[in-house]
């Protein structure tokens, strides 16, 4: 089934943006292939600086994602690989969202205008680390047309799928 996708608009995440993805990612569906619990408000506050400082250096970053209503959701962007294992040196694209929001078409949306401004600020490829249980996300990698490049194993002792896409 071909649906339309909802339209979603990103922005440079602001210091609100903290709070509102602390809030909303505190549920154990959103958290499962992070860590598995909550993250502290300060995790999410440094999280937004930094990718504030990505997008004036780089042009990209992982952006708040905000629905038709102008509701944050979520974020969705991409930024260097920040491991010492995995691919390191490499852009890695991602998303979250809150619970309320699965199933609706937005990460892919969101997605694909990530690939867009990644694209428009000169990367030439982007990668996706994703849990290789988290079917959702691997789906989404799918949509956007990426292949499986790279397996690893984590430091919690998960298998990763390194998926790849050439812009």
């Amino acid at each position: 089934m071909n649906r339309a996708l909802p339209v979603v608009r990103l922005r440079v995440p602001t210091h609100e943006d903290a709070v509102a993805w602390h809030r909303m990612f505190d549920h154990p569906d959103v958290m499962e292939f992070h860590g598995g619990r909550s993250a502290e408000l300060s995790v999410y506050e440094e999280l937004t600086a930094r990718q504030r400082r990505h997008d004036a250096e780089r042009g990209f970053c992982l952006w708040t994602v905000l629905d038709e209503a102008g509701d944050v959701i979520g974020f969705t962007g991409a930024q260097p690989w920040p491991w010492e294992w995995g691919p390191r040196g490499e852009i890695e694209i991602g998303w979250r969202l809150g619970r309320a929001h699965w199933g609706k078409g937005y990460v892919t949306a969101a997605a694909r205008e990530t690939l867009r401004r990644v694209r428009a600020a000169g990367v030439s490829g982007v990668v996706a680390m994703v849990d290789a249980r988290n079917t959702r996300s691997i789906a989404v990698t799918r949509r956007l047309g990426m292949s499986l490049a790279e397996v690893y194993t984590t430091p919690a002792r998960r298998e990763g799928h390194c998926y790849r896409l050439v812009l």
